[in-house]
């Protein structure tokens, strides 16, 4: 099932979109709780005219995103895309090959619709062995070198191993550790939205 939300209660003219797995789709989680969720609200506390829309679902791949994000383009014309995608190509052992050109094609159509991407930095398990492993985890800071766009840091930082924060599946973050992961994503996001912002208000005088 798809979660389509635009969840602040102003609509503005400028969206940003999230593009995610389960951990942005809130498995568990009410969907107030979740950390999308949260960033909504504080960019409403912060008077910042974005929409958030989150089109997120539970098990995503990089291949299933990418079939999806043209409509989603369409429908949203975001000003910037969060990408936090590739933990479940990960965990299934699909070929890194696969998920580099799944990614770059989405940031190349978020580029074309004049969109800022930043792509988040995911980590595994080591489950396909250490090679694997480290491959999957230096993909995503060598593209987004490639495509000179923003790089989220591992926005589980503090959350991820950390029993108090994970679901009873032992996998997903639980309603606990949202804020330690709104913040994650708030001290690298908040900048980029107001310089984005400024360039496209330049833009249009």
């Amino acid at each position: 099932m798809t979660l389509t939300l635009s969840l602040t209660q102003n609509v503005f003219a400028k969206t940003l979109l999230v593009v995610g797995d389960s951990l942005s789709a809130g498995y568990g989680l009410d969907p107030a709780d979740g950390w999308v969720n949260q960033l909504a609200e504080r960019l409403k506390a912060h008077d910042i005219p974005l929409s958030v829309a989150n089109i997120s679902i539970s098990g995503e791949t990089s291949a299933g995103a990418l079939r999806r994000l043209p409509s989603a383009l369409a429908k949203y014309t975001p000003t910037i895309v969060l990408i936090e995608l590739g933990a479940n190509d990960g965990l299934q052992g699909l070929p890194l090959k696969l998920l580099e050109q799944n990614l770059r094609q989405m940031i190349l159509l978020c580029k074309q619709q004049g969109a800022l991407p930043v792509l988040f930095t995911m980590h595994i398990p080591p489950n396909y062995g250490k090679p694997y492993t480290t491959a999957f985890s230096q993909l995503f800071s060598t593209l987004s070198q490639e495509q000179n766009i923003p790089l989220m840091p591992f926005f589980l930082e503090g959350v991820a191993g950390n029993p108090e924060f994970i679901q009873a599946d032992g996998l997903h973050p639980n309603q606990a550790a949202q804020p330690i992961i709104l913040k994650n994503v708030w001290t690298v996001l908040a900048p980029m939205i107001k310089q984005q912002l400024t360039i496209e208000e330049s833009a249009t005088q």
